[in-house]
């Protein structure tokens, strides 16, 4: 029987510990969990230093230990004795403490030569399953991840139950590699972090900015067909609206610092939802105005730890594509089913295959957790259930994972690199009429404040969407969003220069973003360059271009070039553009 894929994962840490132990014997062991797709072991390696080049001989180590590890045998020793097994090393001390604090067994686990202090989990015969395996790379971890405890040497791994499995995850990783959004995003001069600015505060290059703008563009289009309005809000608010809102004290330590100020205190705001109530309460509201979607293409700030920022997946600034849809009981049905609708045509435009749904359930028996309206939890979730199966969407359903305020659904993505995250959430809200006293005057003339909101931003924050959008497409951006469409390059920069700014004056007129090459080199080399940018069409200009004959071009992924007519030519980009296929 085969053992499991973590069973075998944290085999491999054990195996790996082995290795570095013959190799650096005064080195320290620490931990080696399985984690997704593969494992870890932190050590603390004192004045030694390795690297990734060490990686090939303790693999072949590991290689050497292996055959003699038939078995893992279990042992439970005394806190005394098991301290003895690492002299001089504070982390098993500490971890063997708290083992023995919460009243468990210290327990240790053998294979071949080699034993540690284990909870156990471990592949039924090492020697013939642990032979599919890879060293990854070398991090720096603090113990227990706090900053306050000595830096470790971390090694990850991999390791599966096949070669074959090994060598598709192996590939997956450098197609990754290929595709890492931060990589790209210096390549193509789309955005960099700057220091003196602050971490996790993304700058946007001109490049960046395009790409942006056109996807913000892309949301105020739809959002404007599906019935919304559009409001802007200030960036930060004083206390009272957050203490309203829940933020504080709960979501206190992911919120800004309080800025004390002359009429108050403020915050940075980290949601634009208490706004835009606000913005709902300001003047009266009849049942006639319901439903109503308010829009907001909205910056906030999460005051993230430094060590967690990565790129443009966490960051401390993030433009939201939010939205707030007030309605009542019996409208929500068809505003999720629109919101649904809204979310799937978008990523039917960018291409988006490999998703699926979450719906998060309360749970009765667990009233602590919950606003404590029944009713409401059974209507709503059994609406939501209802769009989904419908809509035949693929979903799963989790019970007592909801919102204190109401059930939501998560939209799941496995990226094209295979990462699985959540991209985005359709959020169903109980609380905030009670919390902002949101109410209107129904159809009796009477006051009602029996108001459902909606909160939802499909296209997730821009800076995860961008992040996962480079990715989807490698840096090759569909025409519409391709920060440079055109690249003309003219055969001479002496000769052929003004012509060639005359036809990328008339084509930008049109709405191309069209960028001439007038380096003084070769047009080979021009042309070399911007496939390597991969620009979607290059333009060859020469004398028979300037005087208006057929254009040469080569379009992204071809190798020769194909003959148009310059007018053609304008109105297939221009089509592109505009039907941003």
């Amino acid at each position: 029987m085969s053992s499991s894929l973590n069973d075998l994962r944290h085999s491999c840490a054990h195996l790996l510990a082995a290795a570095v132990m013959e190799l650096w014997p005064n080195a320290q062991r620490t931990i080696g969990p399985a984690i997704e797709h593969g494992f870890y072991f932190d050590f603390d390696f004192g004045q030694d230093k390795i690297s990734e080049a060490d990686f090939p001989r303790i693999e072949e180590k590991m290689r050497t230990l292996v055959p003699t590890w038939k078995n893992f045998e279990r042992f439970e020793l005394s806190a005394e004795d098991a301290k003895k097994e690492y002299p001089g090393n504070a982390y098993k001390h500490e971890l063997i403490d708290e083992v023995t604090a919460e009243g468990q067994k210290v327990t240790f686990y053998k294979s071949g030569d080699y034993w540690d202090l284990c909870r156990g989990g471990h592949c039924e015969q090492p020697s013939e399953e642990l032979q599919h395996f890879k060293l990854l790379s070398v991090a720096g971890a603090y113990w227990r991840g706090s900053e306050k405890n000595k830096m470790l040497t971390r090694i990850y791994g991999t390791c599966f139950l096949t070669e074959e499995a090994l060598r598709e995850h192996l590939n997956m990783l450098e197609e990754a590699k290929k595709r890492d959004h931060r990589k790209i995003g210096q390549e193509q001069k789309l955005f960099f972090v700057d220091d003196m600015v602050g971490k996790g505060l993304i700058m946007w290059l001109p490049h960046g900015t395009i790409i942006r703008e056109q996807i913000e563009h892309l949301a105020v289009g739809k959002e404007q067909e599906g019935g919304y309005v559009r409001v802007v809000t200030p960036h930060l608010a004083k206390e009272d609206l957050f203490l309203t809102s829940g933020h504080l004290p709960y979501y206190k330590d992911s919120m800004y610092p309080a800025m004390v100020m002359d009429d108050g205190t403020y915050y940075l705001k980290a949601m634009n939802c208490p706004h835009h109530h606000r913005i709902f309460s300001h003047e009266p509201r009849s049942y006639r105005d319901l439903p109503l979607r308010m829009a907001e293409y909205g910056t906030v700030y999460r005051n993230e730890l430094s060590g967690t920022l990565a790129g443009l997946l966490r960051v401390r600034g993030l433009a939201m594509n939010d939205a707030h849809i007030y309605c009542r009981k019996d409208q929500i049905e068809a505003e999720f089913r629109a919101v649904m609708e809204l979310t799937m045509s978008y990523f039917k435009l960018f291409g988006l295959e490999q998703y699926w749904f979450r719906l998060s359930c309360w749970s009765p028996e667990h009233l602590d957790k919950y606003i404590n309206e029944p009713d409401n939890w059974e209507y709503a979730e059994g609406v939501l259930r209802q769009v989904l199966s419908d809509m035949k969407v693929p979903f799963v359903e989790v019970k007592n994972e909801a919102a204190f305020y109401g059930p939501k659904v998560d939209v799941q993505f496995t990226s094209i690199i295979g990462r699985e995250e959540t991209m985005s959430t359709i959020q169903l809200d109980f609380a905030a009429k009670k919390r902002f006293d949101l109410n209107y005057i129904d159809e009796t003339g009477a006051e009602n404040n029996e108001l459902f909101v909606i909160h939802r931003a499909p296209l997730s924050t821009h800076e995860r969407f961008v992040a996962f959008l480079i990715e989807h497409f490698g840096g090759a951006w569909p025409v519409w969003l391709s920060p440079i469409q055109v690249v003309l390059a003219p055969v001479s920069s002496d000769k052929h220069l003004v012509g060639t700014n005359e036809l990328a004056k008339k084509w930008r007129s049109a709405g191309i973003r069209v960028q001439v090459d007038d380096a003084k080199e070769t047009v080979g080399n021009k042309v070399r360059k911007a496939v390597t940018q991969k620009i979607p069409y290059i333009v060859v200009v020469g004398d028979r271009e300037i005087s208006g004959e057929d254009l040469s071009v080569r379009v992204r992924g071809t190798e020769e070039p194909v003959k148009v007519s310059q007018t053609d030519f304008l109105a297939r980009v221009c089509e592109e553009i505009k039907s941003r296929s």
